[in-house]
């Protein structure tokens, strides 16, 4: 059968294989396009325009879809979509239309659909040195759970790891020998990307400590960071969910931004790397962002900093 004599609807599923198997996007990739895809599905239907061809969308069709994300298309607590949000569902039909180019259907070009500009500059939450100082003080490191929680800090700070990245280390990752200063470890990442990741002197000593702590307990467990209350019989490797609730505690007992996440934590390896002038292209190495545009929001740290200076330094001395 002639593809481009095929309802657009009916072109997803084979658009869906093409991103798995021609692009390599991960299962979640492909997930998330299908549900963003499913919003232009159900655009489609209501229009009475699910039997449309490719060839048959035009830009007036898209322009209309955008009307209908912008003001029709409420949130489950009946808020309108954020532009950033509008701008995912766009990206998915974007790609659509680059799979009917690829597979020679004839449609109009994926250039024809321009993203919004977001409702505001997307900032970076970060913590500076003085306050990620006072937050690796403040777990009580005389017991394991402690040890476990300061290790823990460290590891996010110097390695600017994913929390899902860090739950997933096992014990045996780690080498530390009587003269390891620091460590290197290849993981991989998001997106199924391999990179590697570095651990500074002060982070081999506290997991040190803590490994030491286990030892001591006769503790075979694989995972390196490991859950000490529950039930026995429960997985011991620390969640997510478990990471999240130990940092609002020590967020909530230090005073610092209450919008504290883990996240933030890798924000910081971020930000002071590039305060320290460091390119952002090697920031993209060490966060393993497969785009540049990914790291682009820590640039406005950099913007920040040169305008301070301007404004202190320039025309210092003029009448």
């Amino acid at each position: 059968m002639n593809q481009s004599n095929i309802s657009i609807p009916k072109h997803i599923n084979d658009f869906l294989d093409w991103i798995d198997i021609e692009k390599g996007l991960s299962s979640k990739t492909q997930e998330n396009y299908r549900r963003f895809l499913e919003k232009f599905l159900v655009w489609l239907k209501k229009s009475k325009l699910d039997s449309l061809l490719p060839h048959q969308l035009t830009p007036e069709h898209i322009w209309d879809y955008r009307v209908y994300l912008s003001r029709h298309s409420p949130t489950h607590n009946n808020q309108p979509l954020k532009k950033i949000t509008q701008n995912y569902y766009l990206i998915a039909l974007r790609s659509l239309l680059g799979y009917f180019v690829a597979k020679d259907i004839l449609s109009i070009p994926p250039e024809k659909i321009t993203l919004s500009r977001p409702d505001k500059e997307k900032t970076v939450k970060f913590l500076t040195l003085e306050q990620l100082q006072k937050l690796f003080l403040t777990p009580n490191t005389s017991t394991i759970q402690g040890l476990r929680d300061r290790a823990i800090l460290e590891t996010f700070f110097s390695t600017g790891m994913r929390i899902s990245e860090l739950t997933s280390l096992n014990r045996e990752q780690i080498k530390i020998k009587p003269t390891t200063n620091d460590i290197e470890l290849g993981i991989v990442g998001k997106g199924g990307r391999a990179r590697t990741v570095y651990f500074s002197k002060s982070t081999v000593e506290w997991l040190k400590k803590y490994l030491d702590a286990r030892d001591a307990q006769d503790d075979k467990e694989k995972a390196l960071f490991i859950n000490y209350s529950g039930r026995k019989s429960a997985p011991r490797r620390l969640t997510p969910r478990a990471i999240e609730k130990n940092l609002k505690k020590y967020i909530i007992l230090t005073g610092l931004p209450i919008t504290t996440t883990p996240h933030v934590l890798r924000h910081s390896f971020a930000t002071d790397l590039l305060t320290q002038g460091v390119d952002l292209r090697v920031i993209q190495e060490f966060l393993g962002h497969k785009n540049i545009l990914a790291t682009q929001i820590y640039a406005h740290v950099t913007n920040k900093r040169l305008k301070d200076i301007h404004q202190r330094f320039h025309g210092k001395n003029k009448n």
